[in-house]
Order: C-alpha cells, then sequence, then structure tokens
C-alpha cells in the first residue's frame, strides 16, 4: 500500500519592485543600515565624525560642494524652459510630480555604500595611524614654551638621534642660501647665491652632491624626486641630475626669481623679473602655457597644496591667483595696500593663506571668503620667508629671527608665539622650510644654513599610496614609483579653485550660469557705485593756498560733468577744426608757389 506523499506547501514567488537588485540586501534593508549608519555618526565624537565625513565627501573642503548644491536646487526652482514646448513642459513638471522609484533604490544604495566604506576607512586610519603630532606644553602658568631654546632642547630634552638634527652650517663665502626639501624629506638642496650648489642626506647629514655653476643663482627645487632639480642661475633656467650633470637647459624662462613644481601635473612654474608666469611639462619637455601677468616683476610664489593653483605676490600690494588654462588671474585680492608682498605660504587644506608685506605685518586671510581673518606685527624689519608645515604651524623669517606659532594661530589671533630663534648678525634671513614627516624647520641666511627642532611640526604618519614620500626608497622602487606617477599624471586643464568639479555633476545649463554671473557683476558693480558716492560725499581736503576757494571747488567739480552747453562748445570746436582742415587742403591745391616753399618756411606763410 502505498504511502501518501508529504504535502509541499511552494511560498508564493517574490514580485521584484523597481529598482531592486538581484543580489545581496533588499531595498528595506538598505534603509535600515543606513539610517542606523547615520545614527552610529552622529554619536561620534567630533574630530572623528569630522573624518568620517571627509572620506564621505572625498575632501575637507566641504564648503564647496555646499555650494554646488545650493547652485543646482537654486537653478532646479529657476529652471529655463524657453527652448522647451508646451508638451515637454506637461512631461517634465510630470516627471517632478513622481519621482524615478528605480533612480532613488540606486541612489540609496550608493549613498548606503559610501558611507559604510567612509566609516570603515576612518577606523583603518586609527588602527594603522598610531602616532599623534604632539606640541610642547607647560606644567605651571609660569613656564612658557618661547622661553625654551635650541640649546636646552639639544643637551635637556631630546634624544640622541631628533638632537642631531640641530645644527649649523657655517657657509660664509657663498651666501645667502636659499633651502627646500623633497617630498619625503630625506633630501635637501642648498643653493648659494654665488653658485654653490649641493645636496645633504639628512638621515646620515653626509654629502651627496657638490657642485659650482660658476654663475649666480636665484634659486633652485627638486623636481618629482630627489633625483632631479631645477636650478635659476643669471639667465635661464637649468635641469641637473642627482649627480650635478646638466640635463637641460629651459631657454624661455629668463631671469627667474621664484619656482614651484606641483607633483601631481609633473609642472614646472616659474615667474621672475619679465612678470609672465610659465608652465613647462617636465615629462615631455613642452611649453604648457604662458601668462603675463602684467603687474611687474614678481618676488612671492606659492602652491597650493589642495588644488595646485599658483599664488603670486606682486610689488603693488596685490596677491593674483593663476592656473595654466585660464589665460587671466582667476582671483585678485588686495592684501597689503601700499607695501610689496615679500613672502607667501598657504596650509594644507587650503583654506587660509599667510602673506608677509613690506609693512612688517604678517596677515591671514580665509581662502573660502577670501577675506582678512586677522594680523601679526613683526619686529627687526619685513618678513622675508614664511611656510606652514604638515600640523599647521607658521613659521615667520624676519630680520634675524625666527618666530613659530601653534596651529591654532590661523583660525584666532593667539597673544604670544609658540617658539623663537634667534641667528644674529645673520640677517635678512633667505628661506625658511619645515621639513616633511619631522619636526625640523631648515633656514637659509647669509651666514649659511641652519636647523631646528618644533616639536609638533611634522606629520608622524606617512601615506604609502604618495608617491615619492617614502624616505627608505630603493633604486628600484623609485623607477615603479615615478612610471606609476607618469601613468596617473593629471592634466593641466584640471587645476581649477574647485577641484571637486571635475567628474561631478555639472551645476546649470550654459544661460543659467551666465546669467549667475552677471547677477554677480551686477551686485559687484552696486558695491563699487556704493563706494564711489561715499568718496563723493566726503570733506574734501583742504589744499594750499589759493586752491580752495569756491570758484575752483565748483569748477573741479563740473570738469567731468557733460551737458548741454558743454556739447555746444564741442561741436563748435569741431565745426572749427573741419573748416581750417579744408582751408589747408584748397591752399595746397590752388597755389603753385606753397609747394614750392620749403618745407621749413611753411609755417611763415
Amino acid at each position: 500500500m502505498a504511502k501518501d506523499a508529504p504535502s509541499s506547501s511552494k511560498a508564493p514567488p517574490h514580485k521584484k519592485q523597481a529598482g531592486e537588485i538581484t543580489r545581496g540586501k533588499s531595498h528595506t534593508q538598505l534603509l535600515t543600515q543606513r539610517t542606523s549608519l547615520k545614527k552610529e555618526l552622529k554619536s561620534l565624537p567630533s574630530d572623528q565624525r569630522s573624518k568620517v565625513l571627509s572620506h564621505f565627501h572625498g575632501s575637507e573642503r566641504n564648503d564647496l560642494s555646499q555650494a554646488r548644491l545650493r547652485n543646482l536646487k537654486q537653478d532646479d526652482r529657476n529652471r529655463d524652459t524657453s527652448n522647451l514646448s508646451a508638451y515637454q513642459i506637461k512631461n517634465l513638471d510630470k516627471r517632478r510630480a513622481k519621482p524615478n522609484m528605480a533612480l532613488q533604490r540606486q541612489m540609496h544604495r550608493r549613498e548606503t555604500k559610501r558611507l559604510e566604506n567612509a566609516m570603515s576607512a576612518a577606523d583603518a586610519e586609527e588602527i594603522l595611524h598610531t602616532h599623534t603630532a604632539g606640541l610642547i606644553e607647560v606644567e605651571t602658568d609660569m613656564e612658557k614654551t618661547i622661553q625654551l631654546s635650541q640649546r636646552t632642547l639639544k643637551h635637556e630634552h631630546l634624544e640622541e638621534n631628533a638632537a642631531r638634527n640641530i645644527y649649523d652650517l657655517d657657509l660664509n663665502e657663498y651666501g645667502p642660501y636659499k633651502m627646500r626639501y623633497d617630498r619625503s624629506g630625506r633630501w635637501s638642496l642648498l643653493a648659494g647665491k654665488t653658485g654653490h650648489v649641493s645636496i645633504i642626506d639628512q638621515h646620515s647629514l653626509a654629502l651627496k652632491t657638490e657642485f659650482f655653476v660658476q654663475d649666480s643663482i636665484r634659486d633652485a627645487c627638486f623636481l618629482h624626486s630627489g633625483s632631479m632639480m631645477a636650478v635659476s642661475q643669471e639667465k635661464n633656467v637649468f635641469i641637473y641630475d642627482e649627480e650635478g650633470t646638466e640635463i637641460h637647459r629651459l631657454d624661455g624662462h629668463r631671469r627667474v626669481t621664484g619656482m614651484e613644481f606641483l607633483p601631481y601635473h609633473w609642472l614646472l612654474a616659474t615667474i621672475g623679473y619679465t612678470g609672465v608666469l610659465q608652465y613647462q611639462d617636465t615629462s615631455t619637455g613642452n611649453l604648457v602655457s604662458q601668462h603675463r601677468t602684467k603687474l611687474g616683476p614678481c618676488h612671492a610664489i606659492a602652491q597650493n597644496p589642495f588644488n595646485s593653483v599658483l599664488h603670486l605676490g606682486h610689488t603693488n600690494g596685490t596677491v593674483t591667483l593663476w592656473s595654466p588654462s585660464s589665460s587671466e588671474y582667476l582671483v585678485k585680492m588686495l592684501c597689503h595696500k601700499g607695501s610689496p608682498i615679500t613672502s607667501l605660504a598657504i596650509d594644507r587644506s587650503g583654506r587660509y593663506m599667510a602673506t608677509g608685506g613690506g609693512d612688517s605685518k604678517v596677515k591671514i586671510f580665509d581662502l573660502r571668503m577670501y577675506k582678512e581673518v586677522h594680523s601679526y606685527n613683526t619686529y627687526g624689519g619685513a618678513p622675508t620667508c614664511l611656510d606652514i608645515s604638515q600640523t599647521g604651524v607658521l613659521g615667520i623669517g624676519h630680520g634675524c629671527h625666527t618666530t613659530f606659532w601653534r596651529p591654532e594661530a590661523l583660525k584666532t589671533k593667539m597673544k604670544e608665539p609658540y617658539m623663537k630663534h634667534q641667528l644674529s648678525g645673520k640677517g635678512p634671513l633667505e628661506s625658511l622650510r619645515f621639513r616633511p614627516f619631522e619636526d625640523v624647520c631648515g633656514i637659509g641666511h647669509t651666514g649659511g644654513v641652519s636647523s631646528v627642532v618644533i616639536p609638533g611640526s611634522g606629520e608622524p604618519n606617512l601615506d604609502s599610496m604618495e608617491h615619492f614620500t617614502n624616505p627608505y626608497m630603493d633604486t628600484k622602487q623609485r623607477r615603479e614609483a615615478e612610471v606609476r606617477s607618469l601613468l596617473e599624471k593629471l592634466s593641466p586643464d584640471m587645476i581649477a579653485l574647485d577641484p571637486d568639479t571635475v567628474g561631478g555633476i555639472e551645476e546649470s545649463n550654459l544661460i543659467q550660469r551666465q546669467q549667475r554671473m552677471r547677477d554677480m557683476a551686477e551686485e559687484a558693480d552696486a558695491r563699487k557705485a556704493a563706494d564711489l558716492e561715499e568718496f563723493k560725499n566726503k570733506k574734501e581736503k583742504k589744499r594750499m593756498r589759493g586752491r580752495s576757494k569756491i570758484a575752483k571747488k565748483l569748477r573741479r567739480r563740473k570738469k567731468n560733468v557733460v551737458d548741454e552747453n558743454v556739447m555746444k562748445l564741442k561741436e563748435l570746436r569741431d565745426e572749427e577744426k573741419a573748416e581750417k582742415e579744408k582751408q589747408r587742403e584748397g591752399g595746397k591745391d590752388g597755389d603753385g608757389e606753397e609747394e614750392e616753399t620749403p618745407a621749413a618756411l611753411k609755417r611763415f606763410f
């Protein structure tokens, strides 16, 4: 007798929704996960939350992305439908009323994945980055960090390996010296004004290369690595290798006073007495672009590490921002009224810029609003060199003194500096550079080169994904890094004030962008007109004797006023000129004797 087969109840088939994926979590599970991740993000401390958001947004400058989203929402509210038909407008309104569910599910899934990856990246950063940058802290209120000298640091507080970084090189015959470090911080480049060039290994303090160019030197810098360098000599810029062999001569770069190398674009930017900014591609040898600043000689140049935009300081007190793709400056700021810009520095995040002027002031500017935050006064002379370390420590060289300020000095004005160091009889200082990944600062002056230790100025954690930042790199690793860096080289056209716009969504169509630019121009013109009106309403200064009379004042005020009487006078003057020209032409054609008159005697007839 056959047994009854067990009854199997089949589950009803699952109906897939729009945009639902066949594998993985469902849309409801993704929404639940996103909600839990956002709750976890809100419960984190402020510093950890900022790290997660920086990974989530892709950069630390989230103000730019917020401005872009604001423009998108504004364009969505005031959309341009002039080129659309009535049927297209009706479909557009219907699409706005009924959202695309499939697109929403896809955006939710991607946002959840990005947020999860950002939180895991922040956790990995905490695990891998075990070292933290520590500044000097005092035990009592009677002690001050500014009273701590380099001699005391070397003999009482530092270990032997760290104390070796405090030294002085006396090179009085070939100074003043300019000093630069490569991206890894292992090699230092010394360039004396009289023609002495040398490379020093900072790990062993051994001399690697030394040669004389038999010419005066204005500036020098490393290229993509410590194996190549560019030296600005009296007339041209020369490229040398690590052995001191001349590789190339850049004929188009003449009388250069400042150079910067853009590592992600392989571009060498130069500026000099001619006031011409040039971008040279060091991988191909081609001249990428050449711009006339039209502001005279320039002696201060610095690059923004955030977006690779160059900042130039001019003798009229203005700072201009440049990119290779624009023939005009992107931004122009009046930083020091009536005094030249002597030095520039931009912090690692690209938010703050420090400028030194001939008025013995160091001003801090917020590059998000292009406004001055506060300023510091210097003693002993104008600030000739500035630099901001990887952790935000501000270094100022003025006269024969160097002053160092805490990272908080960029955001808020502080009463006293962090540390100071004096080089008596060796001023004015020529260069001041912080060594990457070390608490060391190199100073170039007339007597040679000095190295000081500034605790907390270097980044303690090394990013192995960055090219040429490994100080223990061998020859094989350097070759592989060069190949990878060339393959990942960015185009010069990608240099812009907002680097996140590349690969993102375009803000709006051309008409709306032009309208926004027109509105901004009208607002600027209105502000200018208001300032002009305020200037006119100001009480006129009392002039010297005879020039403050009422008739003179009225005549000066009516000098540029055009009314009916002035127009009639201009017309009569033009008619008289025309009649005189006709009489001259008629006299030349009618009288034959006048043609025989010598040219020197014609003015008597």
